[in-house]
């Protein structure tokens, strides 16, 4: 069912200088009182172990882990692709608190009902 409100982030990349913009997009769309969803796939995926956003830290931003952290605190959901899980050769992973493992067919699920899907 579509969701005219829901802005769906996917992350594909585990660059540092990809980090801050989902997660600065999705915390601004929530304030705006849209329903944002952050999807990690591929090497993006590596982005959501534990202590790899705390290396993260560039400009006058404060490290993506606290950007993640409140993204998380203000409700926002983030997904990780078993299909990536799978790809990187992880039969098991410890991921950051919140993050949830989905199969790949719930990313196809949330780009059909979101009204807007934007690519990192």
């Amino acid at each position: 069912m579509k969701d005219e409100k829901m802005i769906l982030y996917v992350q594909t990349s585990n660059a540092p200088e990809r980090q801050y913009s989902p997660l600065v997009l999705a915390r601004s769309a929530k304030a705006m009182g849209q329903n944002p969803v952050l999807y990690y796939l591929g090497m993006g995926l590596t982005m959501l172990k534990p202590g790899a956003l705390e290396a993260v830290k560039l400009g006058s931003f404060p490290a993506a882990s606290t950007m993640m952290d409140a993204a998380l605190a203000e409700g926002i959901p983030v997904y990780a692709c078993e299909a990536s899980k799978q790809m990187l050769g992880w039969d098991t992973v410890e991921l950051i608190d919140g993050a949830k493992v989905v199969g790949a067919a719930t990313l196809n699920d949330l780009a059909l009902d979101a009204s807007a899907t934007i690519c990192f």
